[in-house]
């Protein structure tokens, strides 16, 4: 019963998306916000819905080691499941980590041929092969459209769903799309591109692009950084 409660409770259907499967296969999600604002977070949750509907989801971290990332997803579901006694919490997590895997670069070790070579030795050994891949941590800045293009290709090869964090800065020129000058080039390889904003006490989170829930917008409790529950 918890599990279903936690995926009716998902993230997207709060920015009026009917279901998490709102990246086709090879598609790609971004998340825009300024450091420190909640990106890692915000697609943890996003993770861990994925597990909870049993998708096998890669976690690419390249600024933070495997025991880091694992401390987001212990204490982001401890926080969901909080005030549910009926189950074992911790018991509950463990069995939903066989279908998680995390994975770690250094920002200059990271490429689309590289990430294709690890991707290989797993799934030809039998030991994880991704339908959701998280790359958390890639300088946009510092990146060549054409290094994106080939992990799209990768991810269309794959048939995988791909989110980025992509971080912003205070006073980063605009363009007139609404995309940070930084970002605007890789826009059009993006299906869905999400910004969180600090506005008054609370996170906003807006759809700047995504098919019929462009506009919407949900709240993100920034001491907690879970999505706040508008149902």
């Amino acid at each position: 019963m918890i599990k279903q409660e936690m995926i009716l409770r998902n993230t997207m259907r709060q920015l009026g998306f009917e279901s998490e499967e709102i990246l086709p296969k090879g598609g790609f999600g971004a998340v825009l916000a300024r450091a420190g604002v909640g990106k890692t977070a915000f697609l943890v949750q996003l993770a861990l819905s994925g597990l909870l509907n049993e998708k096998k989801v890669l976690h690419i971290s390249l600024n933070d080691p495997v025991d880091k990332v694992n401390i987001w997803y212990n204490e982001l579901f401890r926080l969901l499941a909080a005030g549910d006694e009926r189950v074992n919490k911790a018991a509950f997590l463990v069995s939903l980590l066989p279908n998680r895997f995390i994975m770690t670069f250094r920002v200059d070790g990271f490429s689309a041929p590289k990430l294709e070579e690890r991707l290989n030795d797993l799934s030809e050994q039998g030991i994880f092969s991704p339908s959701i891949m998280i790359i958390d941590g890639l300088n946009f800045e510092d990146s060549r459209i054409s290094d994106i293009k080939e992990l799209k290709k990768l991810a269309e090869k794959r048939g995988m769903q791909a989110w980025f964090t992509v971080q912003t800065h205070r006073h980063e020129e605009m363009r007139t799309d609404i995309f940070p000058l930084s970002f605007a080039p890789f826009a059009g390889l993006f299906e869905i591109i999400l910004e969180l904003r600090h506005e008054h006490a609370d996170v906003h989170i807006k759809v700047l692009r995504g098919s019929g829930s462009v506009g919407e917008s949900a709240l993100l409790d920034p001491t907690t950084m879970l999505i706040k529950d508008k149902f």
